[in-house]
């Protein structure tokens, strides 16, 4: 597993941990971890976007809405492949 993926990884068992607690309290809005921690909830995508660029750059980082269908899950190179594509 390269280091992209663990940190996806982490990223992702922290948003389960907190999942209940996320969905009593930011529920449909987008949420950002970095680093196995959760940053902030924002309205809408793109404010989670530009904040996460402008903080960590090409990251690795993870971005998701709370309450999203059970979870639309994408590959990590999809996820990846969009960050490098935003901030490139």
């Amino acid at each position: 597993m390269n280091e992209k993926e663990k940190a996806l990884e982490k990223n992702l068992k922290a948003f389960h941990r907190k999942k209940d607690e996320m969905k009593r309290h930011y529920m449909g809005k987008w949420v950002l971890f970095h680093e196995g921690e959760f940053i902030n909830a924002f309205d809408t995508l793109d404010n989670v976007a530009s904040e996460a660029i402008r903080r960590y750059g090409r990251g690795p980082y993870l971005i998701k809405e709370v309450g999203d269908p059970d979870e639309m899950k994408l590959p990590a190179s999809v996820m990846f492949g969009v960050a490098d594509h935003a901030a490139g």
